[in-house]
């Protein structure tokens, strides 16, 4: 496994200045934002798929500081019910697709998105409960109508370009958001579709990450890793429950707040993870994502890469002389 980090974060810096300052923290891998939510700070794909000489100057960078791409990631919703909406983002992933190609990159991080109610919605529909049965009656819409065509479609774009993992963020507000729904559209499309796996938006909902990646790693689905923690207040949680409207700055009173590493759940925690994580056969990165609001970035990133260096297993284990 590799130290990584999302470099969104450090989107105030150039690609060079971002690399230089992640590596003398000890970095190993980066995953960078190209198109989305992310946005191309540091891999822009209109400038990088039409010039040569950046492409080219754009690899010399990352051969330079001696790091490894784990993925690029375009984290959109493709299925936006405003159309316009959802083809900005379409094409967004497209690009990131063609631009992975040109790297030899084969995971898109991504979102699976969630349309509306109907044709004729403008924002999107999470159903999160089966009764009154109009709620049942839009999932199946949203499911066999839109997102999984969808999928079948960009999966096998996907395919023909060389990407064979496209990792969806299981995240609530989106179709898939837990290891039932990744694994509902795995079987529906195939196994292009996998996970970046976000433990921070599990823990809210309750779900025990370790046993999650258990799930999913016997299926072969966990194609990359977002390390970010997340904080439960058991107060607050007590009295509200999980399902949390209010703005991320109001700490004090959420339900829960991400953090950085370690700041959320404790070293035993974070060691189960990973030791599941390589019982599943996951040798990719860790990548931290930073979100941490009452930290700086410099701080919490810092604080996450110390934390997980005493998290991660880094070589091969070898045989087992003892057995």
């Amino acid at each position: 496994m590799k130290l990584g980090v999302f470099t969104t974060l450090l989107s105030d810096k150039t690609l060079d200045e971002a690399l230089t300052y992640l590596v003398s923290k000890g970095v190993q891998a980066v995953e960078i934002g190209c198109g989305g939510y992310p946005g191309t700070a540091h891999a822009n794909p209109d400038i990088l798929l039409n010039d040569e000489s950046k492409l080219e100057e754009f690899k010399a960078t990352i051969a330079k500081h001696g790091v490894t791409i784990s993925g690029l990631s375009c984290h959109a919703n493709p299925i936006h019910p405003n159309k316009s909406i959802a083809k900005e983002f379409d094409e967004a992933l497209t690009k990131a697709i063609l631009l992975a190609e040109k790297l030899g990159i084969d995971v898109i991080n991504t979102f699976s998105g969630c349309p509306g109610d109907s044709e004729n919605s403008k924002y999107p529909n999470w159903v999160v409960c089966p009764w009154p049965d109009d709620f049942l009656t839009i999932l199946d819409w949203q499911w066999n109508e839109v997102l999984i065509p969808y999928w079948k479609e960009k999966a096998a774009f996907a395919k023909a370009h060389g990407v064979t993992k496209i990792a969806l963020e299981m995240h609530p507000g989106f179709c898939v958001y837990n290891p039932a729904s990744a694994l509902r559209l795995r079987e529906a499309v195939g196994d292009v579709i996998g996970v970046n796996f976000d433990p921070s938006h599990l823990i809210w909902q309750g779900i025990d990450p370790t046993l999650a990646i258990k799930e999913l790693g016997k299926a072969g689905a966990i194609y990359h890793f977002h390390a970010k923690d997340t904080k439960v207040d058991s107060y607050n949680t007590a009295v509200n429950g999980v399902l949390d409207t209010k703005h991320y700055g109001d700490e004090l009173n959420r339900s829960w707040i991400f953090r950085s590493c370690g700041y959320g759940n404790d070293l035993g925690y974070w060691k189960d993870m990973v030791s599941a994580l390589r019982m599943v056969g996951y040798d990719n990165a860790l990548s931290i994502e930073h979100e941490d609001s009452l930290m700086s970035t410099n701080e919490g990133l810092t604080k996450a890469i110390d934390f997980l260096k005493e998290v991660l297993v880094f070589e091969k284990q070898g045989g087992m002389w003892w057995a």
